[in-house]
């Protein structure tokens, strides 16, 4: 990213009142039961770190980057105020660099940020049964955008899993799937 693209975010976050409740995005929110409680999770655009700590308090290990160091430092805020700080790593993380490196993850959530360069990367790092949550701004609903999915673009870029859930609807575009082979 560029420096201002991080600075923007950096503006954006400590603009923020408040980081909320550890939680799952509402998008995903019918799919609670089928997201892991245990095993390792990367979170891509992690922000302040809600899903990741909602995801280390159900029992997973979470590794959580974004672009922001404000958002990484609420993050591990929340982390410590909900005691998960043995359960959670948060680093800032350029993903123009690519997806940091790292093992096999049962769980990759990837919500509101789109990179296609990172989509093929994303199924590789998933392990075998390992379930991919993607949600991003979309084009149905909403008008083009250089940041927004257009239509059928998720289910398109991740066709070799298996299709879990998926939803297009009011500019945000989502999926669910799972690793097989």
């Amino acid at each position: 990213m560029t420096e201002d693209d991080r600075e923007h975010w950096d503006l954006r976050h400590a603009a923020a009142t408040s980081v909320g409740p550890p939680g799952l995005p509402e998008v995903f929110a019918p799919f609670e039961d089928l997201f892991p409680t245990r095993g390792a999770a990367l979170e891509v655009a992690c922000g302040r770190g809600t899903m990741a700590v909602w995801l280390a308090q159900r029992g997973m290990d979470v590794f959580a980057v974004d672009v922001s160091p404000i958002a990484i430092d609420l993050a591990r805020r929340l982390a410590v105020v909900n005691g998960v700080t043995d359960r959670c790593q948060f680093d800032v993380v350029d993903l123009d660099e690519g997806l940091p490196g790292g093992p096999q993850v049962d769980l990759l959530v990837c919500h509101m940020f789109r990179d296609r360069r990172l989509d093929r990367p994303m199924i590789d790092r998933l392990a075998l049964d390992g379930i991919l949550a993607v949600a991003t701004l979309s084009e149905v609903d909403s008008g083009e955008g250089s940041h927004r999915a257009r239509p059928g673009e998720l289910r398109e870029a991740f066709e070799q899993l298996q299709l879990i859930a998926q939803g297009e609807a009011n500019g945000i575009a989502w999926f669910l799937g799972r690793r097989e082979d």
